[in-house]
């Protein structure tokens, strides 16, 4: 099973030979393919051989590329990563409306529930209980928006009563990148189980390619959270995005097992996709820490 995140960030030629990737600089290294779970080109003047690129999508490795400031802008999926994708989206776009609004509903009751414990760790115990009682009101489809709602108390209990997230600052770059992250992550499964990206089971916006990423990522966002609210940044560089990088080798548990943050991705949308199927909720697995 591939476990490495692999970072590069200094200009280099990446090649493939003998089921090694190849990095051609300086030094030459080799890293053997099927360790490799992450590939960050944080370069934009790193040049990759089109035999790797095929290699890398057969490997069904998660490719991110950054632009010139070292922020993810784009990333290699592949078309087909599944012999049946065909019946899978078949599947997909036929899932009943109230089992969808269902869905989401146990997805954001998950998401309130571990921002609440991360904020009695934080003993800000009086936001933490606005945020349980929450729970209660949750509707199919959220109709209540009880997730807006958390998130305000959440992020204002995080980060201070002026803290907004459209604001640009260095928290909230930091949240970005370390959200973008996650996201690739589950847009490399969804593809990997034959389902797409794009049709969601709450996030309906015709512009945004990865609808159901964002409706399955939402209870992981609290892992950046944790990590950006450690950091206590004054300064957002290098350093900073590989520790949020590494938040994919963090251990959890699901399913009974430890497992890395990438590995309970791959059980919680299997998991996810079982239940729309079956029409079971209790089959969704959440991770915990």
């Amino acid at each position: 099973m591939s476990w490495r995140t692999v970072v590069i960030t200094s200009r280099c030629k990446l090649d493939f030979k003998m089921g090694f990737m190849v990095v051609r600089a300086e030094e030459t290294k080799k890293i053997f393919l099927d360790e490799i779970a992450v590939l960050l080109i944080e370069n934009p003047a790193v040049s990759l051989t089109g035999c790797l690129l095929e290699a890398l999508c057969e490997k069904k490795i998660r490719v991110i590329f950054c632009n010139a400031r070292r922020n993810p802008t784009s990333e290699l999926v592949p078309y087909y990563n599944s012999y049946d994708t065909s019946r899978k989206i078949k599947a997909q776009i036929s899932w009943n409306d109230d089992m969808k609004g269902a869905v989401w509903a146990d997805i954001v009751a998950e998401k309130i529930r571990k921002q609440a414990d991360f904020l009695d760790e934080l003993e800000k115990l009086n936001e933490a209980s606005l945020l349980r009682s929450y729970l209660s009101q949750i509707k199919i489809h959220d109709e209540t928006n009880r997730e807006g709602h958390a998130a305000k108390v959440y992020f204002n209990a995080l980060f201070g009563m002026d803290f907004t997230r459209s604001e640009e600052n260095m928290t909230n770059a930091a949240l970005n990148y370390g959200y973008s992250i996650i996201l690739s992550a589950f847009n490399r499964e969804i593809v990997a189980h034959g389902y797409l990206t794009q049709l969601g089971i709450f996030h309906d916006n015709m512009f945004n390619h990865f609808n159901l990423s964002c409706d399955l990522m939402e209870p992981f966002r609290v892992l950046i959270d944790r990590k950006v609210k450690a950091m206590k940044i004054s300064d957002f560089s290098s350093a900073e995005k590989h520790f949020l990088v590494n938040t994919l080798n963090d251990t959890v548990t699901i399913d009974q097992t430890k497992q890395t943050v990438l590995n309970a991705i791959k059980y919680y949308c299997r998991s996810v996709f079982e239940a729309m199927n079956e029409g079971d909720l209790s089959l969704i697995q959440f991770y915990s820490l």
